[in-house]
């Protein structure tokens, strides 16, 4: 079965809003037809329908759901969930997103509490938080996520804390502010190559998200640091090298790799579909290149697997230092 679009729902096809005004206008491309390896079952079990209700009772939104991900069947299946604060509503427009754009609505001062009690019930060894992009807010939606880990640490001592966090372009002592914190793992996406920035990450900067990086390992040098790029957006062999390099410069620990799936028609094309064999040659090089962990594949998405993930590579880096240092 198709990866498939698990927003059939939204409460904005029904009011006749666009979740995503500002491509609302834009012709359609033509689609590529998706290869027998991107090719998931559809979600519905048991389990799935309990974590999905679990959620809705607490008034939480997931990064499941908003971003379409076709991993959902399988994490909700097993009780894993990735939270995304600060709304459903992103104030940026990035080029591959499925999360709505659009203007956000005040900040709940319980949502950290209830991420807090969902992480609880879920029986979350490991818990990934991430956001929408809160441009509007004066630090970003920083001290949201310091409330968060916050809470967390207070409900659940022994579950590990990864957070996923947007650029915080302009807005000083935002970094400071959630390192602070405490999270086990800072995860932010350069998402792909400086070149596709205008169409893919319009509103980020490459070298900005790059220093955001490198920044949160020199004011934790026991922080894990993470990201992930994409590929199929139209990326040179070359350019994904040239990433990779800038990124152990950074000193990031931990690379991502999944292939892009458009959510629409309207959003940034597919430009091809890497087959299996070619993550695997991009995991061994990445790992030639000295990070300490890589996960790649067409299906992996930044919050895939990311317990276990974490658990191997605390284990790998366990008894000697990980700043990540060339």
């Amino acid at each position: 079965m198709p990866v498939i679009d698990l927003l059939n729902d939204d409460p904005r096809k029904r009011t006749g809003a666009a979740r995503h005004p500002e491509k609302a206008t834009r012709p359609e491309h033509p689609a590529l037809p998706k290869p027998p390896w991107l090719r998931v079952k559809a979600p519905g079990s048991a389990l799935w329908r309990e974590t999905g209700a679990l959620l809705a009772d607490a008034g939480l939104t997931t990064v499941c759901q908003e971003a379409a991900c076709p991993n959902i069947g399988g994490c909700w299946e097993q009780k894993h969930a990735s939270f995304m604060i600060m709304g459903d509503v992103c104030t940026r427009a990035c080029g591959f997103c499925n999360v709505a754009t659009g203007q956000p609505a005040p900040l709940d001062p319980e949502e950290p509490g209830r991420v807090a009690q969902a992480t609880k019930a879920l029986g979350l060894a490991h818990v990934v938080v991430t956001s929408v992009d809160r441009d509007d807010l004066p630090d970003g939606g920083a001290g949201h996520f310091a409330q968060t880990i916050r809470a967390i640490r207070a409900a659940c001592p022994k579950t590990s804390i990864e957070i996923l966090t947007p650029d915080f372009l302009k807005k000083p002592g935002a970094l400071e502010t959630v390192v602070a914190a405490g999270p086990d793992v800072f995860n932010h996406n350069l998402e792909t190559v400086p070149s596709l920035y205008v169409t893919v990450r319009p509103g980020a900067r490459y070298f900005h998200s790059l220093r955001l990086l490198q920044r949160a390992k020199e004011l934790n040098p026991n922080i894990f640091t993470k990201s992930g790029l994409m590929l199929g957006l139209g990326e040179s062999r070359n350019e994904v090298m040239q990433v990779m390099d800038d990124m152990r410069v950074a000193a990031v620990d931990f690379l991502t790799l999944g292939q892009y799936l458009a959510p629409t028609r309207r959003h940034h094309p597919v430009a091809r579909f890497a087959p299996p064999e070619e993550f695997d040659a991009w995991r061994e090089m990445a790992l030639a290149k000295g990070f300490a962990y890589v996960a790649a594949s067409p299906l992996t998405r930044s919050s895939h697997h990311a317990g276990a993930d974490f658990a191997r590579l605390r284990a790998l880096c366990a008894g000697f230092d990980h700043a990540g240092a060339l």
